[in-house]
């Protein structure tokens, strides 16, 4: 794959950068280059912003549509992002190392079920509502577009983090300014190229690959009217400082630390829950903000539930990304893998026991590989138990009854994911429901377009999904009457 793009998709149009500066995004899998795209500079992203503003402000502009007329144009764009769909796994799956059978599900499909969905929302948008005033009159209250929206996404699912800002935005009348991560900005080109053969007005989606610094740029750019921003909590409490400076929205899905709870009565059949465990724990290689990384098992079944994760990681297939049969692929860069090998490191230190995994797979010389990693005796106090990794390490923690277990969770300083295991649903929702996160499931994890997804605590603001997710993009006008 040798891809090379030199211009920008913005204002419906292609346009030549401002200087010449460039990203080479690579291949996780072998390290070689996968092509060229030119980097955005401010002056690049001033041209955007002008564009989605002119977009939004002109009287027969987007937010001027009806909202029938804009579901219209979604849904088109659904169509167009469909037809690419084997682009799209290709692209996604050589930069960030999302094995081809994981991004064949999660990288299409999701996203135009996403765009869909809020199509279909669109259609049965209200934007006004009549009520009686308490004092006499009467009073309208319009749910109005919120303006330009800066959508600043990262390089773990691109295509679906994208298009849980896109889908929302447009349905409400809004227009983007998109900022790719430089790690993933081919598969952001085949978006574009979608975008135009869709016929979505010039302005309403402008895409713009560059770095931290010109992102930081865009975030407090005077023209943009919100931010959604999707990445580690880090960069977002950056982020939420620069907006409550500005008094300007900002929705923050940031990182986690998720618990997966084993209750005592759980079923460990690995051939019955095999493929929902690996979902809720090691999809896309650990590079998964609510991944379930903290084993809670009980004392009464602690080695049973210690052997039945190091045989579940141990069987994963470690390979290429591109390779059908891959399980668990490379991180995303070489600065990914030191980072999750220091974790490995410290975790050592800090006195766990590891019991599969540790170090690099053998065969793979070439590749940004990490084993499928296990870690017993895990303290909940330690480094690997409290800091997000973001790699395929799991850390296996005992406690003594139910409300230990929910201590354990909730001692944490994210809350965005988690997951109960048991053979009573009602006990397990009985459980899930004293854990502090954004969203949690019972046998099972999969973000669902219909419920809103987000997170507490350091784990983020705001929700995207669901009809919570639309009232993100829409502020409130009252007129009386």
């Amino acid at each position: 794959m040798d891809l090379r793009y030199d211009s920008f998709y913005i204002g419906g149009e292609w346009i030549r950068p401002a200087t010449d500066r460039t990203i080479t995004p690579f291949n996780a899998s072998t390290e070689e280059p996968l092509g060229q795209v030119p980097e955005a500079t401010e002056a690049d992203i001033d041209v955007a912003v002008a564009a989605a503003r002119a977009a939004f402000d002109s009287p027969s502009g987007w937010a001027s549509w009806e909202p029938a007329r804009r579901a219209e144009v979604m849904d088109r764009l659904a169509d167009a992002i469909d037809k690419r769909a084997a682009g799209f796994v290709e692209r996604v799956s050589a930069q960030n190392g999302m094995p081809v059978a994981v991004a064949g599900q999660l990288e299409v499909g999701y996203p135009s079920a996403v765009l869909r969905y809020y199509a279909g929302l669109a259609r049965q948008l209200a934007v006004t509502e009549i009520r009686d005033g308490l004092f006499g009159g009467s009073i309208e209250v319009r749910k109005a577009p919120i303006g330009v929206v800066a959508a600043v996404v990262p390089w773990n699912f691109p295509q679906v983090l994208t298009m849980f800002k896109i889908a929302p935005a447009m349905a409400a009348g809004c227009t983007l300014v998109i900022k790719p991560s430089p790690e993933t900005v081919l598969d952001a080109y085949l978006l574009a190229e979608a975008v135009e053969e869709a016929g979505v007005p010039a302005g309403v989606i402008n895409i713009v690959p560059a770095g931290r610094e010109v992102g930081s740029y865009l975030v407090s750019h005077p023209a943009v009217d919100k931010v959604a921003f999707t990445g580690s909590t880090a960069a977002g409490r950056s982020i939420a400082e620069v907006c409550g400076r500005l008094l300007r929205p900002v929705t923050l899905e940031l990182g986690g630390k998720s618990a997966a709870i084993v209750l005592d009565d759980a079923d460990l059949n690995l051939a019955e829950i095999g493929q929902g465990l690996f979902a809720a724990t090691l999809l896309n290689n650990g590079q998964t903000c609510f991944a379930g990384t903290r084993v809670l098992a009980p004392r009464s079944r602690y080695a049973e539930v210690v052997d039945v994760f190091t045989a579940f990681a141990g069987s994963l297939t470690v390979g290429d990304a591109s390779d059908p049969t891959t399980q668990i692929g490379p991180l995303a860069t070489a600065r990914q893998r030191e980072r999750v090998e220091s974790y490995i490191a410290k975790g050592r230190g800090e006195g766990a026991r590891l019991t599969t995994g540790g170090g690099r797979p053998d065969g793979l010389e070439r590749g940004w590989f990490v084993q499928p990693t296990v870690f017993a005796d895990v303290d909940n106090n330690s480094t690997i138990a409290q800091e997000e990794i973001f790699g395929p390490v799991l850390s296996v923690i005992s406690y003594d009854d139910v409300d230990d277990a929910v201590r354990i969770a909730n001692h944490s300083a994210f809350g965005l994911g988690g997951t109960v295991w048991t053979s009573d649903p009602e006990r397990g929702a009985s459980v899930a429901r004293r854990i502090q996160t954004g969203t949690i499931g019972v046998n099972r994890y999969l973000p669902d377009p219909v419920a809103p997804f987000g997170g507490v605590k350091a784990s983020g603001l705001g929700r995207e999904l669901g009809p919570e997710g639309l009232a993100g993009y829409q502020q409130t006008q009252t007129v009386y009457l």
